[in-house]
């Protein structure tokens, strides 16, 4: 690869004559997204990538969304092909019907590595089965309810609602993204790894391993961008640039982690017979495991709780507030659910409560379609194949399905998928009692795969639901979350491993009458 790497750089300054002529708006490589991107000798699509850097889940969405058969092919410099599909009978294809041949692959794992190690998200094959396994027991209806009726009861009346209260009565504007944030993290962490940072607390911590998480997600993201890993792994090899702040990103990481697991093993140490149910103790007396791979695991499932679930409830709240008609439905919704209000009844189940917020549940569900958590997904071919729209896919090629694209294709939603309409995911249906009420009627997960589909599907997606519709009748129910960005406009949609809002949201809070 060195050799195909010099030749590039000694292309570069053709790159920068040509953009530095500055093209007008709309002219810029790839900027039409009914016509394919350029491709060039050696250097593929690399002009219209670079032109849409900034943009690249948007651009590549277009890309989709104007494809007759939904795929479509991103030439790479030096030959690389990237398949991208928006197709529910391919999704179907990579994620269940050929499912042993679409896997993480070397290119991802190496680019992760540093950061997510041989944690869940990052492995194939035995390392895969195994942790799947042991962390399926975390998700029985015995978990569930504790998890939802004591884990994010408590953070939601003892630190969430005690913050928003003063928000409100101070006139204070706050990041909700960032508080979300440090609420899942919080929950995580509790049901995870027994164990609590208090990291949602009204002096709002900047902890360390925060601040190092975001930067170690975001660079090892970066690396799928260069155009070749060679470039990445000769910083990484001199310790400059982005790989040296990676490094120190990891070590605080780690650090973190590293201290969740010391503590759990003294625990244990201390109570042997005690009979734990967080996810940690499970895979510590299941076997001997050594401490990188302990790591690993901590490392992965705080990604998952943390990154996926604020990331849809920011989303949702900023849609909420730009559709006033939803929020008065699931204000309807809240208001008969008198025992999510408070615990003093002891005959209350706010888990039986929560699961029967159908209404809620279909517009976060309408929420995740427009903004998916996870935007893009990749698999690598171990084998040649070829995907059902007649597409051939070589040994090593990575194949990439789109929930963002896919949530906007007309086809599958409509000529009404650019609004925010939850009753898409609803139907009457009459009780006995003559009385009308919703029913969720649910998405073909390979038309809908936010929570992935097949073999892989998300081990978490009723926690995750769980957690958001708690939130949202404890929020809602009390406050008018309302967002105060300058322009009024649509936030940015970032994306790294999972998406984020640039620049945070922030919001003032508002008190119900």
């Amino acid at each position: 690869m060195f050799i195909p790497s010099l030749i590039f750089f000694l292309l570069l300054p053709l790159f920068f004559i040509f953009f530095k002529s500055k093209p007008k708006p709309g002219s810029e490589p790839g900027s039409d997204p009914h016509l394919p991107p350029k491709s060039y000798p050696i250097i593929g699509t690399y002009l219209s990538i670079y032109a849409n850097r900034h943009r690249l889940t948007q651009w590549t969405s277009d890309l989709l969304r104007h494809s007759p058969t939904l795929t479509a092919v991103i030439h790479r410099p030096f030959g690389q092909r990237r398949i991208l599909t928006a197709d529910p009978a391919v999704v179907q294809h990579i994620l269940k019907t050929n499912f042993p041949i679409y896997q993480k692959g070397h290119l991802f794992r190496s680019a992760l590595f540093d950061v997510l190690g041989n944690g869940i998200f990052n492995v194939d094959g035995d390392d895969w089965k195994l942790q799947r396994q042991l962390s399926s027991h975390e998700f029985n209806t015995k978990s569930l309810r504790h998890f939802v009726e004591h884990v994010v009861d408590d953070e939601l009346n003892h630190r969430l609602i005690p913050i928003l209260t003063s928000a409100a009565r101070g006139g204070d504007v706050l990041d909700l993204q960032d508080i979300l944030q440090r609420f899942a993290f919080d929950n995580i962490c509790k049901i995870a790894f027994g164990y609590d940072p208090a990291y949602l607390t009204p002096s709002l911590p900047q902890a360390k391993f925060a601040v190092a998480f975001d930067d170690g997600v975001r660079i090892s993201t970066e690396r799928f961008r260069y155009i070749s890993p060679v470039i990445w792994k000769i910083q990484k090899l001199l310790n400059i640039g982005s790989e040296k702040r990676l490094k120190l990103a990891v070590a605080e990481i780690r650090e973190f982690a590293g201290e969740i697991l010391k503590e759990k093993k003294e625990e244990l140490s201390r109570n042997p017979s005690v009979e734990s149910v967080d996810l940690l103790s499970r895979f510590l007396r299941s076997g001997s495991y050594d401490e990188d791979f302990m790591i690993d695991i901590v490392i992965s499932f705080i990604l998952a709780g943390r990154d996926t679930t604020s990331a849809a409830l920011v989303w949702f709240f900023w849609l909420i507030w730009r559709n006033p008609a939803v929020e008065v439905e699931i204000l309807n919704e809240i208001k008969p659910k008198s025992k999510l209000e408070s615990k003093s009844d002891s005959d209350s189940s706010i888990y039986d409560e929560v699961k029967d917020m159908i209404y809620t549940h279909a517009s976060l569900c309408e929420s995740m379609r427009l903004y998916p958590p996870v935007p893009v997904d990749s698999k690598m071919a171990s084998s040649d194949d070829v995907l059902p729209d007649g597409t051939a896919v070589k040994r090593g090629e990575m194949v990439s399905y789109h929930p963002y694209a896919m949530g906007r294709v007309e086809r599958l939603w409509g000529k009404d998928w650019p609004e925010f309409r939850p009753e898409r995911w609803l139907e009457k249906e009459e009780t006995a009692a003559v009385e009308e009420k919703w029913r969720f009627v649910a998405r073909d997960p390979y038309t809908y795969p936010v929570f992935q589909a097949g073999p892989r599907v998300c081990l978490g997606k009723e926690m995750a639901f769980l957690q958001m519709k708690r939130v949202v009748a404890g929020v809602l129910g009390r406050f008018k979350v309302v967002p105060v960005a300058e322009d009024g406009g649509e936030p940015v949609y970032l994306t790294a491993l999972t998406s984020k809002m640039k620049g945070g949201l922030p919001v003032k809070i508002v008190e119900r009458k």
